[in-house]
């Protein structure tokens, strides 16, 4: 005698259209619940009368040839990154911009490159 293996059908899978209409009364009831939300906020902010505390004044924004903070966080932490130790930076400022003398600069650029970092003649213990 054979054994007929009863199952149950599979339950219908909501249509797209349904899908789409659940998910606009679930969005509506969410708005609505939102607006008694903010309704009751502002109407406690209006009894309350508190004024609003003084924004922080915005940082002026930065001249065309200024060097920012975080400009300067940049350059020490990759300075800090090439040398292997932290540096701390006192005092920065560009060195182009209107009124930069460029015979100066290379002038600048000369002596910095004729300095013997790595001094081989002078030896310790010689």
């Amino acid at each position: 005698m054979a054994i007929k293996k009863l199952t149950a059908p599979a339950p219908k899978r909501p249509t797209a259209a349904q899908q789409l209409s659940d998910l606009q009364a679930q969005l509506r009831a969410m708005e609505a619940s939102f607006n008694q939300r903010l309704a009751a906020l502002e109407s406690k902010l209006a009894v309350a009368a508190v004024p609003a505390p003084a924004a922080a004044p915005a940082r002026p924004a930065p001249e065309e040839h200024e060097v920012t903070p975080e400009i300067l966080a940049v350059i020490a932490v990759a300075v800090t990154t090439f040398l292997g130790k932290k540096v701390r930076i006192h005092s920065a400022r560009p060195m182009s911009g209107p009124g930069v003398n460029y015979w100066a600069q290379q002038g600048r650029v000369f002596i910095q490159a004729s300095h013997n970092l790595v001094q081989t003649s002078h030896t310790i213990g010689r």
